[in-house]
């Protein structure tokens, strides 16, 4: 419990009285997130927060992680290295999709291979228990890249990748802290602490914003969290153990994971790559509403935790429904946004087809016609 308690207060801390520099430091080298058509912001923001949580949160788990277990220590903090280089780079000088993607996947075996952290059972979903070693790999690569992405991917509103990154890693510490699982528990609290220490200063106004730096680790981390969550609730020996893991892991990542997954099917089905920009995020049908950047933070951190909720209380219908009931509850209350907003936009192009407009009359002057001696009309 001490560990703990020392992680959270010193990651907290260092991110604390990290940012303030780095916004100093950004603003001399001029770093910044420029504004653009797609993007929420209308001035330039700089971009280091993510540096200043990965000092805190690093420090606080090497330091206050349990002496005894160096493995698989040694690999979780060789892939966060590997993630923090990645994202730097594509903050400062610009990366493209796929060298992004070999990165992550390098980050992802270094903790799934040689950490051996692995989803090795379905726990009922559709009848599915044990599964096959690769295809338990495979998953599980899937897994660490969706929701390292997911987090990339609603980082596009002041506060909502940090504040929904808060939560599915304190809960996740928290859990882990009952399990006794002391290496993840800090892991989560740490995370935690370093990301309330961030969103300080990155709730609006925002003063700095995490970059790809800081939500390709707040994905990668959660990842590695998740994954370990689903391996120890869903073993029936544990000290806490839980019915239905698979259901209740979607619904902790319920808001990244389903806007992720939608958006990248609207994508797909209209030929597109599934990493292409567009405004079809969850979050951007909460500001075409007109909430602003703190209100739609604050409702999908409410709409997470609710459905958290649901998924511990009803985990007894077993993986299979629970799953469904996660997801089409998710698509249900993503569906009436969406038809809210294109209501909204119906509502304010029909408002500006019916305004009079005001035609300005021009005044044609007659024209006069004039015989000059040589017998040639003129006009005039």
């Amino acid at each position: 419990m001490e560990n703990v308690i020392i992680a959270t207060v010193l990651s907290f801390v260092i991110t604390y009285f990290a940012i303030p520099v780095l916004i100093r430091v950004a603003e001399l080298k001029h770093l910044y997130d420029e504004p653009d058509e797609r993007k929420s912001h209308k001035s330039r923001i700089p971009t280091l927060g993510g540096l200043g949580f990965f000092a805190g949160f690093l420090l606080a788990t090497a330091v206050c992680a349990p002496a005894q277990q160096a493995f698989p220590l040694q690999y979780l903090l060789a892939a966060f290295f590997i993630i923090f280089i990645v994202g730097m780079k594509d903050d400062i000088v610009g990366l493209s999709p796929v060298k992004k993607l070999i990165g992550q996947l390098v980050a992802a075996f270094a903790i799934i291979y040689l950490g051996n952290l692995q989803i090795q059972s379905m726990y009922g979903f559709f009848g599915i228990g044990q599964l096959p070693y690769h295809f338990s790999l495979l998953l599980t690569y899937f897994t660490f890249i969706v929701v390292i992405n997911a987090f990339n991917l609603i980082d596009g509103v002041d506060g909502l990748a940090g504040s929904i990154g808060m939560l599915v890693s304190a809960v996740l510490g928290a859990y882990f802290l009952y399990a006794n699982e002391l290496l993840y528990a800090v892991m989560g609290f740490s995370m935690a602490a370093g990301l309330a220490a961030f969103l300080i200063f990155n709730i609006t106004p925002a003063k700095i914003f995490m970059g790809d730096t800081g939500s390709l680790l707040v994905g990668l981390v959660n990842a590695t969290l998740i994954v370990k969550f689903i391996e120890v609730a869903g073993n029936p020996a544990g000290k806490m153990p839980l019915q239905a893991v698979p259901g209740i892991a979607f619904a902790i990542l319920i808001v990244p994971l389903f806007d992720t997954l939608r958006v990248f099917a609207i994508r797909m089905s209209r030929g597109r790559s599934p990493f292409t920009a567009d405004r079809h995020h969850i979050h951007h049908y909460m500001l075409a509403l007109g909430l602003s950047h703190r209100q739609t933070t604050l409702v999908a951190v409410l709409f997470n935790i609710g459905f958290i909720g649901m998924a511990y209380s009803l985990q007894y219908i077993g993986s299979t429904y629970l799953l469904l009931l996660v997801g089409s509850t998710a698509f249900v209350l993503t569906s009436v946004l969406f038809v809210l907003k294109r209501k909204k936009e119906t509502a304010r192009t029909t408002i500006i087809v019916a305004e009079p407009v005001e035609v300005p009359q021009t005044i044609t002057k007659p024209k006069i016609l004039r015989m000059n001696p040589e017998g040639v009309l003129q006009d005039k």
